[in-house]
Parts: C-alpha cells; structure tokens; sequence
C-alpha cells in the first residue's frame, strides 16, 4: 500500500494564515509515501512544512508561487499509475473538464490532477480520471469565496488506487456519500476505485481506464495514523 497526499492552492499567508490545524493534527510524519501538490503554495515556508511530512514532495507552479524553479507540468509513476500533474490556471477555460481531458492525453497519464478552482471535484472522463484536490487552506478563488479546505489521499495497491477526500466543514467531521452536497463537518468518503490500465498506450492511443463509484467508508481517517 502506498499513501499519495494531494493538495493545493494554500495561499499562505496572502489569503490563508496556514493549514487548519485539525488537518495539520491527522498529517504525521512518516505516514505518507509521496506528496504532489499543485501549486501556490506561495511561500517557502510551505514548501519546508510538507516535506517534513515526506521528502518525495512533487510540485507545480501557480501563478502566484514565488519559486520560479517549479515546472508548469511534472508526471511520474507510483505503481502501476502514471499520474499527471499542473496547477491548472493555465487550462482555459478554468475546470473545464474537455480541456483538462486533453492535457490529460498530452501528458499521457492515468490521473490528472489539477487545482486553480480551489474546490474538489474527482471525475471519470474518456480514458482516465481527472482530480482537483481543492484548496488545503479554503483560501479564495478568483471565482468565489465559498470554499472549504480539503485534500486528497489516494491509497495504491497494485493495479487499484481508492481515492479519499477531506474537507472541513464548519469545524467539524462527518462522512457523507459522495456526489451529496455537503451540510456539517469533515467529508472523508471513499470517491472513486480506478484500476490501472493493462498497458500503456502507443502513441494516438488511450488505453481504457476502469472507474467504479463505491460507497463511503466510515473512519477512513485512519489512513493517516
């Protein structure tokens, strides 16, 4: 089993003081294999913080990062999955779930994930599946101010990867099933199960990407702990 942290769009400390300290109490040292953030983070101190969490830290730049030195894009392999990174304001327009679907194939990879709307979204398009973790700080948007933190945790095993997400809702948790709007607390629902593709396409080629909706699971914040 291999624990990857997705996250993103923290802002710190221009529209965020700092990660809400229930999810900085349940991201432990030693717990998470990889760590893939989609960018502004802003400041270096941010940068510093999530590698004491995992030193395999991948991270793209937004447009407000002040390290010039991250890429635009980065894609790596964990397992089975290649996954796809980017912070997304460069995907116009913005969400756009077409146009993220062709970054996708450009970077030929079995998960995209992306950021810049700073809400979570998790969708199962054409050959692959695209996620946006959202904001870890519920920072604002350029396209609203109604945002929850949240991140993403996705548990590899094999060829399957089960796909959680966290997001704090007036302080408090809850487990909701997935596709609900969310009322009270923390989602902490188990979205989506991919299984990887049996070989990597030829080039012009997408392979087919399997993606069940399962239902919720209760207590998954033990993943972390």
């Amino acid at each position: 089993m291999v624990l990857v942290l997705a996250l993103g769009d923290l802002h710190v400390p221009h529209r965020a003081p700092d990660l809400p300290a229930k999810f900085k109490s349940m991201l432990v040292p030693g717990k998470i294999q990889h760590i893939i953030c989609t960018g502004n983070l802003c400041i270096k101190e941010v940068h510093d913080y999530l590698k004491t969490l995992c030193p395999d830290l991948h991270i793209t730049r937004g447009e407000y990062d002040e390290e010039t030195r991250y890429p635009e894009t980065k894609t790596l392999t964990i397992g089975q999955f290649k996954l796809g990174l980017c912070h997304g304001h460069q995907v116009i327009p913005w969400g756009d779930l077409d146009s993220l679907a062709m970054l996708q194939r450009q970077l030929d990879v079995d998960i995209l994930v992306t950021g810049h709307t700073h809400q979570f979204t998790a969708y199962k398009h054409e050959a692959g599946v695209v996620i946006n973790p959202g904001s870890a700080t519920g920072a604002h948007s350029s396209i609203t101010y109604d945002v929850n933190p949240s991140f993403v945790l996705m548990d590899i095993d094999g060829l399957r990867v089960v796909v959680y997400v966290y997001e704090l809702i007036d302080g408090e948790f809850s487990t909701i099933p997935a596709g609900r709007a969310a009322s009270g607390a923390e989602l902490c629902t188990m979205l989506q199960e991919v299984r990887a593709r049996p070989h990597r396409p030829h080039e012009g080629e997408v392979g087919p990407t399997q993606c069940e909706r399962v239902e919720p699971v209760s207590g998954c914040r033990s993943s972390l702990h």
